[in-house]
C-alpha cells in the first residue's frame, strides 16, 4: 500500500486526510512575540507545544518588510529581549537586516526552531466546547490544541486602498510590505501612496534613482530628528565585556522614553515642546514655503504616530519629487487621476498604506464558544479584551499584542515580554490546578475596558484633532496602552485566575514541576 508523509497532519494512507495532530499549546506566528513565548515555554520545561508560522522563517514583520531603507524607529538598546541583549548592534537605530539576523540568532541560540512548522498558514480555528479544545485548520493539515495563542501581530496584513481602477493598472504595483525586488525603478515614473512610517523611509531611498516620484499625501505626519549614529568599537566592547554597561544604557533610554507618556496620555499640553522641535525641523529642512505648507500637519503632535527621519524632508525638496495632496479619484492603465481632474502618468505604484490593525482578516477565521468569529464580536462591541491577552467567548485562547497593548513612544518588546509573563503563567496555572477551561469573565472584561477608555479621556489621541488607525469604527482607541509601560508590567506579572470562569479537568492531571521564568 502506498504511503505519503503524515507529519504535521498533511495526509495519510492513499492520500486520505490524516488525523489532526494534537498538542497542549499551539502558537500562531513567530515574530518577536510568538518566538519569545516559545522560548519561555521551553525554559519552563514544556515540550508539548508547536509554533505555526506562515512564512519560511522566524521574524514576522522584520522578515516581511524588506523595502529600501527599512529600519526601526525605536533605539536598538530597547529593541531586544531582556534575556538576550545584543552587544553587537552596529547603530543606535538598527536596520531591517540586522534586526532579522538578531531574531534568527535568538531562535538558534535557544533551540526552538524544531518546535516550528514553517510555511503553515492558519485558515481557520474553531472552539469545540464538548471536547474543550481548539480545532485548527492550516495549509499543512489539521491540528487540535488545549490552548491556542494568537501571536499574529498587528502589522502583518497589508491594507490595500479601495481606489477605482487600481486593479486595471498595467504597470508594476506592490505594497511596501511585499516589496518586489525584481522591479527596477531606475528612471521610472513612480507613485508612492501614503506618508506613514514606511513611506518616509522608502521615498528618500528611491528618489535619487527614479525618473520622477509623485508622493500622494492624505495627511502630513509629524517628524522628529532621528538621533542615529554608528556605535564605536569601544562601545560595542564595553556592551559585551563590562558588566552592567549595556543594561545601564538600556535603562536610561527606557526612562527617557517613558517621560513622553505624560504628554501623550495624561497632559497633552506637555507635548508642545516636542511639537516646537518638530516645527523647527520643518522650517529648517523645508525652505520652500509652499511645500512647507503642504507638509505641515494640522493636528497636535502625538495624535498620530510620531515619525523620525533626517532624510524625508530633503527628499521632498528634490526637483524630481512632487507632493500631491489632492485625493485620488481613479487609477487608469498607465496613470493616476486626482480629484481636481489632473492626470499624472506613472510606470509603477508603491502602496504604503499601512496594515489592517483593528480589522485584521485573521479575525474572520477564529470562531469562539458561541460560533461567532472575532470579526463579528469586534463588530458588535469594538476591539475589546482583558489585559490585551484574553477575550470573553474565546476559552483557552490567549493573545499576544491584543487590544490596547500598542505603544506610540517606546519598544513593543517590553510589552511583549510582559504578556509572555502573563500567558506563560496562565498556561502553568491551567496545568498546576488541573483546569479544563479558562475564559475571562464578561463583567471583568467590561470593567477593564470602561476604565481604559475613561483613562484616555484627556489623551492626545482623543483630543489631538486627528483621525488615526489607533481608533476603531466605534471611535474608541483600542490599539494603545494609555499609561506607563511599567504599570502594564506590574498588571501582567501573574495570571489572575479569579478574573476567569474555570472548569475542572476530569483527569485532574497537574504539573508541579514547571519552572517559573520571568522577564528581567
Amino acid at each position: 500500500m502506498s504511503r505519503t508523509v503524515t507529519d504535521n497532519g498533511r495526509s495519510g494512507r492513499n492520500g486520505e486526510a490524516a488525523p489532526a495532530r494534537h498538542v497542549h499549546t499551539l502558537i500562531v506566528g513567530s515574530g518577536f512575540s510568538g518566538l519569545g513565548l516559545a522560548i519561555r515555554l521551553s525554559q519552563q520545561g514544556r515540550d508539548d507545544y508547536l509554533v505555526l508560522e506562515r512564512g519560511g522563517d522566524v521574524g514576522g514583520t522584520w522578515r516581511d518588510n524588506t523595502y529600501p531603507g527599512a529600519a526601526c524607529d525605536v533605539p536598538s538598546q530597547l529593541y531586544s529581549y531582556s534575556f538576550a541583549l545584543n552587544p553587537q548592534w552596529s547603530r543606535s537605530f538598527s536596520k531591517q537586516p540586522e534586526i532579522q539576523a538578531y531574531i534568527r540568532g535568538v531562535a538558534d541560540e535557544y533551540g526552538v526552531r524544531d518546535k516550528h512548522v514553517f510555511d503553515c498558514d492558519m485558515t481557520g480555528a474553531r472552539w469545540n466546547d464538548e471536547q474543550a479544545r481548539w480545532e485548527v485548520q492550516t495549509s499543512q493539515g489539521a491540528f487540535t490544541a488545549d490552548v491556542l495563542v494568537s501571536a499574529v501581530g498587528a502589522l502583518c496584513e497589508p491594507n490595500l486602498p479601495d481606489i477605482k481602477g487600481i486593479n486595471g493598472f498595467e504597470g508594476q504595483i506592490f505594497h511596501s510590505a511585499r516589496w518586489d525586488h525584481d522591479a527596477d525603478l531606475t528612471g521610472k515614473r513612480v507613485a508612492v501612496i501614503g506618508t506613514g512610517a514606511s513611506a518616509i523611509q522608502i521615498v528618500p531611498s528611491i528618489a535619487p534613482k527614479v525618473g520622477h516620484l509623485d508622493l500622494y499625501q492624505r495627511t502630513a505626519p509629524w517628524l522628529l530628528p532621528r538621533m542615529d549614529r554608528e556605535y564605536t568599537r569601544a562601545e560595542r566592547l564595553a556592551f559585551k565585556y563590562v558588566p552592567g554597561v549595556q543594561k545601564l544604557s538600556r535603562a536610561a533610554i527606557y526612562a527617557a522614553r517613558e517621560t513622553q507618556v505624560v504628554g501623550l496620555a495624561k497632559f497633552p499640553p506637555a507635548m508642545l515642546a516636542l511639537e516646537g522641535l518638530a516645527r523647527l525641523k520643518l522650517r529648517f529642512e523645508v525652505p520652500d514655503a509652499k511645500l512647507r505648507e503642504k507638509v505641515t500637519p494640522n493636528f497636535r503632535i502625538g495624535c498620530k504616530r510620531m515619525l523620525i527621519s533626517n532624510e524625508y524632508y530633503p527628499a521632498l525638496g528634490r526637483d524630481n519629487v512632487d507632493v500631491v495632496t489632492d485625493g485620488i479619484r481613479e487609477v487608469r492603465a498607465n496613470s493616476i487621476v486626482t480629484a481636481d481632474g489632473t492626470e499624472r502618468e506613472v510606470d509603477a505604484i508603491i502602496v504604503a498604506t499601512g496594515f489592517h490593525v483593528t480589522d485584521s482578516p485573521v479575525y474572520e477565521t477564529v470562531s469562539g464558544r458561541d460560533g461567532r468569529t472575532l470579526t463579528e464580536v469586534f463588530d458588535e462591541i469594538g476591539q475589546q479584551g482583558y489585559k490585551g491577552a484574553a477575550i470573553h467567548n474565546f476559552p483557552n485562547m490567549f493573545f499576544m499584542l491584543g487590544p490596547n497593548v500598542g505603544l506610540g513612544h517606546t519598544s513593543m518588546v517590553y510589552m511583549i515580554e510582559s504578556q509572555i509573563n502573563y500567558i506563560a503563567d496562565a498556561i502553568a496555572t491551567v496545568d498546576k490546578r488541573g483546569l479544563r477551561t479558562v475564559e475571562v469573565r464578561k463583567d471583568v472584561q467590561d470593567k477593564y475596558n470602561r476604565d481604559l477608555q475613561d483613562s484616555m479621556a484627556d489623551s492626545v489621541w482623543l483630543n489631538g484633532g486627528c483621525a488615526s488607525w489607533y481608533l476603531d469604527k466605534h471611535g474608541n482607541n483600542t490599539t494603545l496602552w494609555p499609561d506607563f509601560t511599567f504599570r502594564f508590567r506590574k498588571l501582567t506579572e501573574k495570571f489572575d485566575v479569579a478574573a476567569y470562569e474555570t472548569t475542572q479537568s476530569t483527569d485532574g492531571a497537574a504539573r508541579p514541576d514547571l519552572k517559573v521564568v520571568a522577564a528581567q
